[in-house]
């Protein structure tokens, strides 16, 4: 028996796929249109952070540092192609204030962001976004604190397991942090999973 709907499921189904490359187009050519106000952005970074030499921090695509800073630890090249979706902005802050003022500027000028936690992101979730976003390299707050008397240790978020394994092993030969083998991967990528 011939179902009634049959002569029509090739029509509903080119309708379906002509709306769907419409609206990807669509998605494309927002992601890459650029920031309105790029300017007002880089002042407001500048406006709400404590420390001055934010601007020594914060990477447009005119930078000629841009590239490198992206790239920098790309571990899936195929995030690092020309049609993958690129931010608008990088920083690479030097303190917690730079961070603060990335969040807040980001939210008001409408700016996703994706974070970098000083170590590799195979699946790309920290650099890419299909929509316009701010990119934070958490690099520079790397610091590491190990208190061996105390049994504590405090690690910021851009440092990796490498840099805190170096750090626990010169304070005690008995500590240590089951973080794996890769001493690339970073910290606070590993611990928020």
């Amino acid at each position: 028996m011939k179902s009634p709907f049959s002569p029509i499921f090739p029509f509903v189904f080119a309708l379906l796929l002509l709306y769907h490359i419409r609206v990807t187009s669509a998605d494309f050519h927002a992601t890459s249109a650029p920031v309105a106000d790029l300017e007002s952005l880089i002042q407001c970074l500048s406006m709400h952070s404590d420390n001055s030499s934010i601007s020594k921090v914060i990477y447009t695509q005119i930078n000629s540092s841009y590239s490198s800073v992206l790239n920098f630890s790309i571990q899936n090249l195929r995030f690092s192609t020309p049609n993958t979706p690129k931010p608008h902005v990088i920083i690479t802050p030097l303190d917690v204030s730079q961070v603060q003022a990335a969040i807040k500027c980001s939210k008001k000028h409408g700016l996703q962001i994706r974070v970098r936690s000083g170590g590799r992101d195979f699946e790309g979730l920290s650099y890419v976004s299909h929509v316009p976003f701010v990119f934070i390299d958490l690099l520079n707050l790397s610091e590491i604190s190990v208190d061996a008397a105390e049994q504590t240790a405090s690690v910021q978020a851009g440092a990796t397991l490498g840099q805190l394994y170096y750090r626990i092993e010169e304070k005690s030969k008995t500590f240590g942090f089951p973080g794996g083998l890769c001493p690339t991967v970073g910290v606070g990528g590993h611990i928020n999973g």
